[in-house]
């Protein structure tokens, strides 16, 4: 009886650990990065990507922003088939780009094309962070710029999607480039009294933010959203002094005058479709 005590299996099962705890089965469930709510992925997609709990915007991918926005079959894309070359012949990027085409479903970390909102057309550009951290590369700018002239040519509005990490440091002087590129061709559409609308998501930073981001006719970002050119960090050891806790957010942004509005995502579509018709019954625009 005694050696029973001893030999005798055990009936309960262990408390699992917090890291068990907090596992996530993949694809099945999302926990959301503010609150830590775990939700059905199906749902979070319903509910396009904000947390049905405490409304936090999680980063949407290009396609599913496209589709929750525009109205059904008018998505027409534009350059599909472009995709990045390793023109510096940078150390592994070959093969760090085929690994994003193949994780994300993408040639690049922006679509291009034509659309309509509640029938208005429009030109968009919508940033992926799933490539490459949305980083701008020669690829991206060449998509953006070509974007714009297809808008000039065809006199409807541009409405561009921002979601980055800057610009890609893998390419270099030739990424950097894309950020003069892309302001002349916005400054060439204004000049041909052209609309800009600039959507700022999270996060939008670096040569992006300094860039085509910040050069709309309306600049508007998602709650929450990170927005700003140089890290908090280096900005505090340059000026020796403490940052607000809310700097570089979009509601930050938009109190000291850098953003018109900060637009929930539920209410984005109906935002975009009323300026756009505004515009196009005699506010402005050529189209």
């Amino acid at each position: 009886m005694l050696k029973d005590l001893f030999t005798k299996k055990k009936k309960y099962a262990s408390v699992p650990s917090e890291q068990a705890k907090q596992d996530v089965p993949e694809g099945i469930m999302t926990k959301c990065s503010n609150c830590k709510k775990i939700m059905l992925t199906k749902e979070l997609k319903k509910n396009m990507q904000v947390c049905i709990s405490c409304s936090y915007h999680l980063q949407m991918t290009a396609r599913d922003r496209l589709l929750c926005l525009l109205d059904e079959s008018s998505f027409e894309e534009y350059d599909e088939g472009m995709v990045s070359e390793n023109p510096l012949n940078f150390p592994g990027y070959s093969e760090k780009l085929e690994k994003d085409r193949q994780k994300s479903g993408l040639n690049e970390a922006i679509v291009t094309g034509k659309g309509k909102i509640d029938g208005h057309p429009a030109v968009f550009a919508v940033m992926d962070s799933g490539f490459r951290m949305g980083s701008m590369g020669s690829v991206v700018g060449e998509k953006i710029t070509r974007a714009i002239e297809r808008a000039i040519e065809e006199g409807i509005p541009f409405i561009i999607f921002t979601a980055s990490g800057g610009a890609r440091m893998q390419e270099g002087v030739l990424s950097l480039m894309q950020m003069a590129k892309t302001s002349s061709a916005l400054k060439m559409f204004s000049d041909n009294k052209g609309l800009i609308i600039s959507i700022m998501t999270h996060p939008t930073t670096g040569g992006v933010s300094a860039s085509f981001a910040s050069l709309g006719d309306y600049n508007f970002a998602e709650p929450g959203a990170l927005i700003g050119f140089a890290g908090r960090r280096i900005i505090e050891q340059t000026i020796r002094e403490d940052l607000p806790e809310d700097f570089q957010t979009a509601e930050f942004l938009l109190k000291h005058g850098q953003l018109d509005a900060v637009i929930h995502r539920h209410q984005l579509k109906e935002s975009l479709a009323n300026i756009l018709g505004i515009h196009q019954n005699g506010g402005g625009s050529q189209w």
